[in-house]
């Protein structure tokens, strides 16, 4: 388990990267089903807490094993079975979700989540014996996040009142491991495969919003006879789907990367606000089929702010995470305020009694103006090809 190169050509995931994605996304859906259910009994605020942490366990084991990959993947065995154990710890972070949510006990959690870090120990352990020259960042990968562990579980012992502020602390910790970690010698990743990574999981948590627009499809066939709202939700929801993928994806981050590498740390922590939003974005939109068919406790207020709020937080976070990148998907920021307020704007509409189903297609409107706006005042440029370069 040597360190790869960072100028390797043609490097891509892999089918074992692939198959390790998949099963985040039981993770991601459970926690979006949560997020749904508390808006929906009126509980927002406390239930967005509760999916905060939820998240944050999530995105943290998946970005560790994603550098690390990046480094280091050896594709031999004892990797293999390695990442075949972090996998098998996401699925049992996951069936502890709902206990997470309804009782606050996040003990099956916990367990998930230390299976998962303990298989990234040991992975680090290989990498510190077989590359002396980061061997010194290895080690404080093995010390730094076996501590951790062992903290974690400690912190189910604490009385729930004191339970929030370790979280708090021992994520910050978590946080903190990668920069004292890296500072004798950074590890080689790789850009343009971590930039591909980021990208497959964006598609990951968009796949919240095409859960959201089945839902609402859903409820078209089982309903006597069609409801404009609802088929109004239905393809809003799919628009803003589309949308947002192509936000993101509407220039070469991975080059971006590639000239910047000191921004690592900024893209890869930043992404835990990308990821979250999309994937509360798909829960909101689902929250807003259900108002539209059945009687919920909340207004429709809160419901329009459950989809605008996430795609206004998904533009900033793409803008402030591209931008220094040169990738961001308009050059100035006031193109992207704009973009914000209009979505505000709508939660306003909805408020002031514009249908719920208007408002899922009226938030496809300022995404679709950046992209827009891009590609009028930018003409596309090709990749040259190997022979033209």
């Amino acid at each position: 388990m040597v360190s790869r190169r960072i100028d390797e050509e043609h490097r891509a995931s892999t089918p074992l990267e692939l198959l390790f994605d998949l099963t985040f996304v039981v993770a991601v859906a459970a926690v979006a089903a949560e997020l749904a259910h508390g808006i929906a009994d009126g509980h927002a605020l406390d239930t967005l807490g509760t999916y905060l942490m939820a998240f944050f366990a999530i995105w943290w084991a998946w970005m560790n094993f994603t550098w690390f990959a990046s480094a280091y993947d050896c594709d031999d065995t004892l990797y293999r079975l390695l990442t075949l154990v972090q996998m098998s710890g996401v699925l049992v972070l996951a069936a502890g979700v709902p206990a997470m949510f309804e009782d606050s006990d996040f003990r099956v959690a916990v367990v998930g989540y230390v299976i998962m870090r303990v298989a990234m120990i040991c992975q680090w352990a290989r990498a510190a014996r077989a590359d002396p020259s980061h061997r010194a960042t290895a080690l404080r990968y093995v010390v730094g996040v076996g501590l951790l562990q062992v903290a974690w579980l400690l912190r189910l012992a604490l009385p729930e009142g004191v339970a929030l502020a370790a979280f708090v602390v021992l994520a910050a910790a978590e946080l903190a491991v990668p920069l004292w970690a890296e500072q004798p010698a950074m590890t080689n990743w790789h850009s343009r495969h971590i930039a591909e990574r980021y990208g497959l999981f964006t598609i990951i948590v968009l796949g919240e919003c095409v859960l959201a627009a089945f839902t609402a499809v859903r409820a078209m066939i089982d309903e006597d006879g069609l409801s404009l709202e609802l088929v109004l939700v239905a393809g809003g929801s799919l628009a803003l789907l589309f949308a947002l993928w192509w936000v993101y994806f509407l220039k070469d981050s991975g080059g971006g990367l590639e000239r910047n590498r000191h921004l690592s740390f900024w893209w890869g922590y930043g992404h835990y606000v990308v990821f979250g939003s999309l994937a509360a974005l798909g829960a909101g939109l689902e929250l807003a089929a259900e108002a539209v068919t059945h009687h919920i406790e909340v207004s429709d207020t809160v419901v329009a702010a459950a989809c605008a709020v996430p795609v206004v937080v998904f533009l900033l976070a793409v803008w402030a995470l591209h931008a220094p990148m040169g990738a961001a998907p308009a050059r100035s920021a006031a193109r992207v305020v704009t973009a914000v307020l209009a979505c505000l704007v709508v939660v306003l509409l909805v408020t002031a009694g514009l249908p719920l189903g208007w408002a899922v297609v009226l938030l496809v409107v300022p995404p679709a103006a950046l992209i827009v706006h891009h590609h009028t005042t930018a003409p596309d440029v090709r990749p040259q090809s190997r022979a033209e370069a």
